[in-house]
């Protein structure tokens, strides 16, 4: 019993590795282009958060100058704090633009692996293969 319990359990393990389904097939290449665009885009959005970290933190310490500044009569630092204050905000308009170019990069990078995925269906069903 044991006996025919092992040969059956071999049988169908050669069988089921014997049925494997067909391997999918390579990229094409608007699926390899859009996925490097979309990990680009993707690392792209990640700096531009960083920046825009980085950007609030000098808006910050800018406007706590200028204050300072103001307590103590100190128009030199006052100034500076202005200045700073500024500068952060416009390097956060530029992070948030750098931002929103990564979104529409990603975006495109996901148009593009869509239409080779689309393309490579074509090729199959046009060759027969389910």
């Amino acid at each position: 019993m044991i006996r025919t319990l092992i040969r059956s359990s071999l049988i169908l393990g050669v069988l089921s590795f014997a049925t494997l389904p067909a391997r999918a097939a390579e990229p094409t290449g608007a699926e390899s282009a859009g996925n490097k665009m979309e990990r680009k885009g993707n690392t792209e959005e990640k700096a531009a958060d960083a920046d825009k970290g980085k950007a609030a933190k000098m808006e910050k310490h800018g406007k706590a100058m200028k204050e300072d500044g103001k307590a103590h009569d100190n128009k030199a630092e006052e100034s500076a704090g202005e200045k700073k204050q500024k500068k952060g905000k416009a390097k956060m308009k530029a992070a948030e633009s750098r931002g929103d170019a990564a979104k529409e990069m990603e975006k495109s990078g996901n148009d593009a692996e869509k239409a080779g995925v689309k393309e490579k269906k074509a090729e199959q069903k046009a060759a027969g293969q389910p």
